[in-house]
């Protein structure tokens, strides 16, 4: 658009302005100080929907007791497991068949566990009357006496006796202990993200209603055009945003880091700990663009707080089922669950935040990214759509049954 012509801004032009005049205001804002308190009380809640990521961690996959023996040991021993099965529950993993070991020959069982196309926890070798158990200190001194159970077992009638378990700690990281550590790493992804976006969201809201209650919606729109307005509002709350996850995790990190910690102490996710938190921003924006756009929709329809706090409730509770079916999706990887979640746009993010903890392929993250960007840029060309009609009442009259829809997506020229 020529602004010498018209005399006003290009819409992005105007949205630029838009956005910093908001983002000034906002970050300098004494209300925006008590605003990053805001996530101490949401702590709370974070530890509690931690406890629904120990049910899911039963449905991820099982680890698993590789068995290196003489063919006829390894049969009796797993035939043995699942005999005893009901009686053991999950005292004894599942036992799978390595390789058979004739006599006289070695396995190396720290060479196996790092086998990533395995679950394996531990190794069995030697013979039934000398079982050896390899593997990690702390699982093999558990399972040490159900295997001996299990070997004699095996034997049946030959030995009254219970044989006597060798124990050869093994200094690794298993398969099994790194899914169980990026499982735990995918899920407190999917819950901050989750919590951050959920927080910050609704701050569109409450500025947009503040604003149409004194007028200033309308000066603006005498201004600038209304999609400008509507885009200006969206990054600028976006930014914002962003400053204040800057905030919150720069105090967080040093009180952790100050308290002696490091990150150690969590599970290094499959791309690494910058590549990750990169991701997460990545999936940050697309999520809050899609939310933002829907709740400033919502906002342009409500002329109160109570008006907003009863159209906002139906998307909060559906994007409360977006997170919980994202987490179901990161405990069937591979399936058609986690397809669906991949696709569907709000939920999307978190599931392939959950991917990025799980599996360190990066195509799939470039192909999501472009894919939420594509939801980003028509749920945003709707929601101006939406904005416009509903904020200052313009729009054609729907008359002869004419639907308000058809008119969404036709570019409208800015008197």
């Amino acid at each position: 658009m020529n602004v010498a012509a018209t005399g006003r801004l290009s819409t992005f032009a105007a949205a630029l302005v838009m956005a910093r005049r908001d983002f000034t205001a906002i970050l300098f804002s004494r209300s925006f100080f008590f605003f990053l308190l805001g996530p101490l009380f949401p702590l709370l809640v974070g530890g509690l929907a931690g406890g629904v990521g120990k049910e899911l961690q039963s449905n991820v996959a099982r680890p698993e007791l590789g068995v290196a023996m003489a063919a006829a040991d390894a049969k009796a021993l797993i035939a043995a497991h699942k005999r005893l099965e009901p009686q053991l529950g999950h005292a004894v993993p599942e036992l799978v068949m390595l390789q058979e070991v004739r006599a006289g020959e070695t396995f190396d069982a720290a060479d196996a566990m790092q086998d990533r196309r395995r679950n394996l926890a531990a190794v069995v070798t030697g013979t039934l009357q000398r079982p050896v158990l390899s593997g990690p200190d702390e699982r093999i001194a558990d399972w040490r006496g159900p295997l001996a159970v299990l070997a004699a077992e095996a034997q049946r009638g030959a030995s009254a006796v219970y044989p006597n378990v060798e124990l050869t700690p093994l200094k690794l990281s298993t398969t099994a202990d790194q899914v169980r550590g990026r499982m735990v790493t995918a899920q407190l992804g999917q819950t901050v993200l989750f919590m951050l976006t959920m927080l910050l969201a609704g701050m569109v809201l409450s500025n947009l209603v503040e604003e149409k209650g004194n007028k200033i919606i309308e000066v603006l729109a005498a201004a600038i055009p209304m999609d400008a307005v509507f885009l200006g509002k969206l990054f600028a709350m976006l930014a914002v945003s962003l400053v204040g996850i800057s905030v919150w995790a720069m105090a967080g990190s040093a009180i952790w880091f100050a308290s002696g910690n490091g990150w150690g102490n969590f599970p290094a996710p499959a791309v690494g700990w910058p590549l990750f938190f990169l991701l997460g921003t990545a999936y940050f924006a697309m999520g809050y663009l899609l939310l933002g756009s829907l709740f400033l929709a919502i906002g342009s329809m409500a002329a109160t707080v109570r008006e907003v706090q009863a159209l906002s409730m139906p998307v909060t509770m559906l994007q409360l089922l977006n997170f919980f079916f994202a987490s179901w999706a990161v405990a069937k990887p591979g399936s058609v669950v986690e397809m669906a979640a991949m696709i569907v746009p709000f939920s999307s993010p978190f599931t392939m935040l959950a991917r990025a903890a799980r599996d360190a392929a990066l195509l799939p993250h470039a192909l999501a990214l472009a894919w939420q960007g594509l939801c980003v840029a028509v749920f945003v060309r709707i929601g101006a759509a939406l904005f416009r009609r509903w904020v200052m009442k313009s729009g054609p009259a729907q008359s002869g049954g004419r639907r308000p829809w058809t008119g969404l997506f036709k570019r409208q020229a800015v008197r």
